[in-house]
């Protein structure tokens, strides 16, 4: 953030302070624009000194506005880059940091609060499952995820005052709240000639869900404390297209509490090779890890020693993370990482190749751990009901091989393994047969780039599936088994008749790698149309077969579009 010239300005509401000032004087909504519940005092000198120029502070300690609100990080980067943008607000990036670091520990989310929506801050691209209905849909998640108003905690007056804002500010928004909400959510006789509008019913139900104050922050206010994450920590990661790894991080003290600086070292569990990472990393709030880290360089969009910025959620106890390490100009790369603090104690991580199907004898696992009982017998080691071990082929602190019976009776499911006291929950599944696979992501989305705009890559998978106990797929109860092996191919999507998006829109490649076309107009395309389109991406599997003897097969559909001219992101929160 660059510096600016000081202006009259200060931190001006958290959004436009001419449309904030016309609501509380007199406007439609005059009589209710008052603030009645408890706010949240701001006892922070510099966030004082940069936002008490326009908002008013009370006898209480509270700021208008600003103690009514709770948010992520990256919410209050937001904020801070909104004030910049929209009321002059003069402030360093030093100075930004700091009030970014304050106001997420004073005016923060509860690791309760933020974990169903770390998926926002680890750039994760899902099908979100956390809209409740088709009303909320509409009304937040029209034009963006619905995890964004998750990330709040508001009083009731300022979920007001942001619908308020977006109706100010963007003129599609007074249409979607005008609406009227689902026949569903409409409340029980009322005049059906009166329906509750969308904007209504959220503002009904956004306070009830993401209330300003809740007992999780309460209990997190008291408890907070500066993290102490130094040490040797043990990592299990995992890479879309190129499988897992296990390996060891170091965490050393930064300049200030709250920063650190980290050393890692990944291994391979499909070929063994290694990779190196350093960087550093800022925890928000006493749970919430923000950081950067980088490899050896990187020789292709894809390649795992690229830089990566890294959020991850460490739990309350300090003992354990989660989260992920991520890259590429649309965070479309990334390691998944789960973190456990080594101790003498043993751990273990993972187990490899995986899947075993009943009925196997002979079959040779590696279980890969931390502090392992240097010289085990069979009866140490526990892989679940109906797997026994057969014999210890090797064993040392950070490996045992064993080869394994599977009973043929062995009920299809996950197995935990335990060894000397430790355990790994859903180590690997028993399957008796693959039923059905599916192309993962099942909804993709790819940009068009590489003259002006950067590439949007995308990165498929074929995973296969035994039904459960109902016998029907695609029901909670089935049983993830895996990778498969696959054959790749894209398929027209027929929204538009002869528009040949398969033959534009970029190249798949035999191990489901997605390469985006050019942006821009292609002369060769009819109407001289952008290589935009919509396809089938296609997995075939190589063995797996259906009842009829056909290979099992599974579809993902894919968007392909423009690049993202204007991009939302707050990257400086993790520097």
């Amino acid at each position: 953030m660059k510096r600016l010239p000081v202006t009259k300005f200060g931190l001006v509401a958290l959004f436009s302070a001419s449309v904030v000032f016309a609501q509380a004087d007199g406007g439609p909504d005059g009589a209710t624009m008052k603030e009645t519940e408890a706010g949240i005092p701001v006892t922070d000198p510099l966030v004082t000194e940069k936002c008490s120029a326009c908002h008013t502070a009370d006898a209480k300690g509270n700021l208008s506005r600003i103690s009514w609100v709770r948010t992520t990080p990256e919410g209050w980067a937001q904020a801070i880059k909104r004030m910049v943008r929209l009321n002059g607000l003069a402030i360093t990036p030093e100075e930004s940091r700091a009030i970014v670091k304050s106001l997420s520990a004073s005016h923060g989310l509860a690791p309760e609060e933020a974990r169903p929506v770390m998926y926002l801050p680890e750039k994760r691209m899902l099908d979100e499952t956390i809209i409740p209905n088709e009303t909320m849909r509409d009304a937040c998640a029209s034009c963006h995820s619905y995890a964004q108003p998750l990330s709040w905690r508001r009083s009731k007056l300022e979920w007001k005052t942001l619908q308020d804002l977006h109706v100010a500010l963007y003129s599609q928004a007074d249409a979607q709240y005008r609406r009227p909400a689902e026949d569903a959510e409409q409340p029980v006789g009322r005049d059906p000639k009166d329906k509750l509008t969308r904007g209504d019913y959220a503002l009904t139900y956004l306070p009830k869900v993401a209330p300003l104050h809740t007992p999780e922050w309460a209990a997190w206010s008291a408890r907070q404390r500066n993290p102490r994450l130094a040490g040797e920590w043990l990592v299990v990661a995992s890479v879309p297209g190129k499988g897992r790894y296990v390996g060891e991080l170091t965490v050393a003290p930064g300049k200030q509490a709250d920063e650190f600086t980290t050393s890692a070292t990944l291994r391979s569990l499909t070929d063994g090779g290694t990779i190196g990472r350093t960087g550093t990393g800022i925890v928000y709030a006493g749970y919430s890890w923000r950081g950067s880290s980088t490899g050896a360089g990187a020789a292709k969009p894809d390649d795992l020693g690229s830089a990566a910025r890294e959020a991850m959620w460490f739990a309350p106890d300090q003992q354990s993370a989660q989260g992920r390490w991520f890259w590429g100009d649309y965070q479309e790369f990334g390691y998944d990482v789960k973190l456990v603090r080594a101790t003498a104690a043993p751990a273990i991580l993972a187990v490899t190749p995986g899947p075993v199907k009943a009925g196997s004898k002979g079959v040779q696992l590696r279980i890969l751990g931390h502090n392992l009982p240097a010289s085990p017998s069979a009866a140490d080691i526990d892989l679940g009901a109906g797997v026994t071990v057969a014999r210890i082929v090797s064993a040392s602190p950070k490996e045992l091989v064993v080869t394994a019976d599977v009973a043929p009776g062995a009920s299809s499911g996950q197995r935990d393994v335990a060894i000397a006291g430790a355990v790994l929950e859903q180590a690997f599944p028993v399957f008796h047969k693959i039923d059905y696979i599916k192309a993962t992501p099942e909804t993709a989305l790819s940009r068009l780039g590489g003259i002006k705009f950067p590439k949007g890559y995308q990165q498929f998978e074929a995973i296969g599936y035994e039904n459960g106990l109902d016998g029907k797929p695609n029901t909670p109860d089935d049983i993830a088994v895996g990778p498969v092996a696959a054959e790749w191919a894209m398929q027209e999507f027929l929204s538009v008749y002869y528009d040949d998006d398969t033959k534009y829109v970029g190249a798949l490649s035999p191990t489901a790698f997605f390469t985006p076309a050019e942006e821009g107009p292609n002369p060769a395309r009819r109407f001289g149309r952008n290589n935009y389109g919509e396809v089938w991406v296609v997995a075939t599997a190589k063995t797996e077969k259906d009842k009829f003897g056909k290979p099992l097969s599974a579809r993902s559909y894919m968007v392909v579009t423009v690049p993202a001219y204007q991009k939302w992101d707050q990257p400086e929160v993790s520097r």
